[in-house]
């Protein structure tokens, strides 16, 4: 009780001759006949070689048995003398020492019966999509073992153990944290609306419905109404990141039917460029943060899934640029039409040869594909004044000037055939003044696929949900 523990990242030969405790999994066990056997120890994303040799005085073959029986993945104590090397250990996070072990003990012992190694499951793959839109993978070497994605997604918690999800899901972690960083620098307000409702936030069908007591409610959306209801409420400026809900049956590379919902809404003074300008530099932050602070982790996954770094520098372009930078290119699309998927990657492939960037703002939506809170351009009939944002040719974010005026957003909700009393109390909110104001959310989870181009959202998330699953 109480003896010091070492951590295998602190590690090196400064250390050496030093004798150290630590707990670890055992990755890996060889052994080198009856007399010597080598260990991969790692805690995390650490790793760190442990020898084991039959000497007089502590280590007998029965004990080089008995850490040869130890399953994969199996927890251990272990005391040891550090020891420099001769040659890096490039297996190993932890290259310049190695462990000369002097006693082990099991403290909690694996099944061993093991869905996947986490070699396997590290080993660089060349990838394609499968009929359901889930990834097939092709390992490099023929004669390797294949792990497919819906056996990593089944077995989540051994998945979640690799080095590159460790790096994968720091970089997510980065990126909320860079989100709230800018937005706190810039005197937001962090909220937390419910998320059980009484009406759709995003209206159509594509909500969940639960039973609530003796009525219905619903699964948010979006916590649109909620942030606009705190400008309603003199906040200002608000921000929040939580679940988002999304009864949408499909079964696309960037959909889930739960994700991450990094969300801000934010009073202007004269224009809604302003809030444009604010998270315009919200985004360059996040960009540069994650190429400056977590580059070690970036380095990790592109090891398995290789990328080309992210290029971001300011561009924006109205709605009408955009549709003439597809015509362009030989598709045909009306002035007013909303685009394809298909157009959004051709439309960041086009941007990307011309403008060598992989973000971009395109602004003045045609009105008529926007919610009913959105406001029209005054000076342009038929647009409006909101914005979508793109990376390597993906939508991550979706905004816009909210309409303020409870008169005009009486009239947009009859237009778009919504019934007032389903949200009484998001326009009653609008009765007593409000400023002008615009905001957006972003999805989490596609951001951090898209930055490290990993082609299925599924990855950068935990736990992932779609129409075909909900476990574990």
């Amino acid at each position: 009780m109480g003896e010091k523990r070492t951590i295998i990242k602190d590690l090196s030969a400064a250390l050496a001759d030093e004798d150290v405790y630590l707990r670890a999994r055992v990755q890996t066990y060889r052994g080198v006949g009856a007399k010597k056997g080598f260990l991969i120890l790692r805690q995390r994303e650490h790793t760190v070689q442990a020898v084991v040799s039959v000497d007089a005085d502590q280590i007998s073959k029965q004990m080089i048995k008995y850490i040869a029986s130890i399953p994969s993945e199996s927890i251990v104590l272990v005391h040891a003398k550090v020891s420099k090397v001769l040659e890096p250990v490039k297996s190993c996070t932890v290259q310049d020492v190695e462990l000369q072990i002097t006693q082990i003990f099991c403290e909690n012992k694996s099944d061993g019966r093991l869905p996947f190694t986490l070699e396997d499951a590290t080993r660089p793959l060349p990838v394609g999509e499968d009929e359901e839109g889930e990834e097939t993978e092709q390992a490099t070497d023929q004669a390797a073992p294949k792990v497919l994605l819906v056996t990593r997604l089944k077995n989540r918690v051994i998945d979640l153990r690799t080095i590159t999800n460790q790096a994968i899901f720091k970089i997510q972690a980065g990126v909320s944290k860079l989100f709230r960083e800018y937005l706190d620098g810039h005197g937001f307000t962090e909220i937390h609306s419910p998320k059980i409702i009484p009406a759709a936030s995003e209206g159509g069908a594509n909500v969940f419905k639960v039973s609530y007591f003796n009525r219905d409610a619903f699964l948010a959306q979006s916590p649109q109404f909620y942030k606009q209801m705190c400008i309603c409420a003199d906040f200002e400026r608000v921000y929040e990141i939580g679940p988002v809900f999304r009864a949408e049956n499909s079964f696309t590379h960037r959909h889930m039917t739960e994700f991450v919902g990094l969300d801000f809404e934010m009073a202007f003074q004269e224009h809604y460029h302003e809030v444009v300008d604010m998270f315009e530099g919200m985004f360059l932050h996040i960009f540069e943060g994650l190429s400056t602070r977590y580059a070690t982790e970036l380095e990790i996954i592109k090891r398995q899934f290789p990328f080309e770094d992210f290029k971001a520098k300011k561009l924006r372009l109205h709605y009408k640029d955009a549709i003439a930078l597809l015509r362009s290119s030989g598709v045909e699309i009306g002035d007013y039409d909303d685009m394809s998927t298909d157009q959004e990657k051709l439309l960041g492939r086009l941007v990307k040869a011309k403008y060598d960037t992989d973000f971009y703002i395109i602004d003045k939506f045609p009105l008529a594909v926007r919610p009913f809170y959105t406001m029209p351009d005054p000076q342009q009939p038929g647009y409006s004044n909101s914005y979508d944002v793109f990376m390597r040719g993906e939508e991550i974010m979706s905004g816009a000037q909210r309409v303020h005026d409870v008169n005009l957003l009486l009239e947009r909700v009859k237009e778009h055939k919504v019934e007032v009393k389903t949200i009484q109390g998001y326009v009653d909110a609008f009765k007593y003044g409000v400023p002008p104001h615009a905001g957006g959310g972003i999805g989490l989870e596609r951001v951090c696929m898209l930055y490290c181009a990993l082609g299925n959202i599924r990855r950068t998330s935990l736990f992932p949900r779609d129409p075909k699953r909900v476990e574990p």
